[in-house]
């Protein structure tokens, strides 16, 4: 009973350190690009500057929320594990019958 309860609770560890840091990556990355692909832009026309910038932030926002909804699901996996409530509901129902 022990082993299952520490086996879920590392994979739990390693599955919210995945969720968290793979969310990091795509975040960085997706900055980058945007960052660049702004830039570019605005060189080529910087009359439209104003309006690429409301849309920037518009996406930068975005790409924040994507991150932080990771975040908020590795959180919930962290103390609240649905997958170790129903373990240790099965094996005290397996114990008592």
């Amino acid at each position: 009973m022990e082993a299952l309860v520490s086996q879920i609770q590392s994979m739990t560890v390693l599955a919210a350190a995945l969720i968290i840091g793979l969310g990091a990556i795509g975040t960085a990355l997706g900055f980058a690009i945007l960052g660049g692909k702004f830039l570019e832009s605005s060189v080529r026309q910087p009359e439209m500057v104003p309006v690429l910038q409301t849309k920037l932030f518009i996406i930068a926002g975005l790409l924040d929320a994507i991150s932080m909804i990771g975040v908020g699901v590795a959180m919930l996996f962290t103390f609240n594990n649905p997958f170790l409530t129903a373990a240790l509901a099965a094996l005290k129902a397996g114990a008592g019958a």
